[in-house]
């Protein structure tokens, strides 16, 4: 099986990537870092995982499913925390929007390959 089937949710996995990288960044810009500590290593394992979740998805792993799985739960766990800051910081609201997008992605391209 070719690794087209997972487009859409490389997709979502890189655009969660880059919005928790972005995130992050943001989150040491401001004022009170230690307050976003835990939103920060949040983005770091979010932005790791999807990164990882894709290299599964474009190699056609066995283990994708797998890793989809805790994709989606890193994801929810990120989103979760992101939504805290949200009306402080828009960098949070995106990076929550995206993954949740992304986990949403991550728990179809499951039931789809299931």
């Amino acid at each position: 099986m070719s690794h087209e089937k997972y487009l859409g949710c490389i997709e979502a996995c890189q655009t969660c990537a880059v919005a928790c990288d972005h995130c992050a960044n943001a989150c040491l810009m401001e004022p009170n870092v230690q307050m976003l500590a835990e939103c920060i290593r949040l983005d770091r394992a979010c932005a790791l995982i999807c990164q990882t979740a894709v290299a599964f998805m474009a190699s056609n792993s066995p283990f994708t499913m797998q890793v989809c799985e805790l994709c989606a739960r890193i994801c929810e766990a990120c989103a979760a925390e992101c939504e805290k800051h949200a009306h402080h910081h828009e960098h949070c609201r995106q990076c929550a929007e995206a993954c949740q997008r992304c986990a949403e992605a991550c728990r179809s391209q499951m039931s789809i390959t299931a």
